[in-house]
């Protein structure tokens, strides 16, 4: 018989990213590979921006706050930056973010108990000013290459964030640190021990993902683990990724957790993940 679901997890999709191929997948090795995904010319589709609203009996827990209206403004990321300037594009309407859209689930963003960022990335990050009053999970490393001018150089608008925003660090070391299936380490965001944070190094060096346990189901909330279920089924490593080595060692990680157990993976950019949430549909390899 069939675990009873305990909470609601909505996807959240806050606009659109059209992004290089050769960022999805990257091409090439070490630093080649971040000169193809600059240099590629060939473009994705539009891809969702997704955010993850967890409606728990202990609060709302949100992942992610995806992306802001005021990306599309001339002006708004730095002009002299390859990344923005060649690689890169933004479509979101002032309706479609985090805020307004938690308030068509009937959530006000004062609701929202705890943010976790899987990574500090614009189109994670453009929603933060929506929550003042909540406690904001960063991994610390995540927030040292993020902030200052430095920050602004690796790609993190830093100085778009919230004059407010000073989150509580992601310590694993100080947080009862305990394996969870292949992963050495791990945080419980809840007193029932049903939300973890697990580190993903990858996409960025302190990325991190949220393993939602309901009932008998399990969800990977993966962030950029991967741009989608088929590349991280392949360890395919993205164009991004400052080491390819660390990152596919992640995905390996990844990988044998979904498939050691019934697991539903959902990325922030794949457009197949709202409907593998809403049907509860676990990986299974082909």
């Amino acid at each position: 018989m069939r675990e009873e679901q305990r909470v609601n997890i909505h996807a959240i999709q806050t606009g659109t990213v059209s992004i290089h191929t050769a960022q999805q997948e990257g091409k090439g090795h070490g630093a080649s590979r971040q000169l193809n995904m600059l240099l590629d010319r060939a473009w994705t589709n539009p891809l969702p921006i997704y955010a993850w609203a967890i409606e728990h009996p202990e609060g709302v827990i949100l992942v992610d706050t995806g992306e802001t209206a005021q990306s599309t403004r001339p002006g708004y990321f730095p002009r002299w930056h390859p990344y923005f300037l060649l690689a890169v594009r933004t479509h979101v309407r002032p309706e479609e973010e985090i805020g307004p859209q938690l308030r068509t689930l009937g959530i006000s963003p004062t609701d929202v108990r705890t943010v976790v960022m899987t990574h500090l990335h614009t189109d994670h990050a453009g929603g933060l000013r929506s929550f003042p009053k909540s406690e904001i999970l960063v991994a610390r490393g995540e927030y040292n290459r993020a902030a200052g001018f430095k920050g602004i150089l690796n790609g993190y608008p830093s100085n778009r964030w919230p004059s407010w925003f000073t989150p509580t660090s992601i310590s694993f070391m100080t947080m009862r640190p305990e394996p969870f299936g292949p992963f050495g380490e791990s945080a419980k965001v809840t007193r029932a021990g049903d939300v973890t944070i697990i580190p993903t190094p990858g996409h960025t060096p302190a990325h991190v993902s949220v393993v939602v346990q309901d009932g008998g189901d399990t969800i990977f909330l993966a962030g950029d683990v991967s741009y989608t279920q088929a590349l991280m089924l392949r360890e395919r490593v993205d164009g991004v990724a400052p080491d390819e080595a660390v990152a596919r060692e992640t995905l390996g990680k990844v990988r044998d957790f979904v498939l050691a157990q019934p697991t539903v993976y959902v990325t922030a950019h794949d457009p197949e993940s709202s409907v593998r949430l809403a049907k509860r549909a676990i990986v299974k390899v082909a």
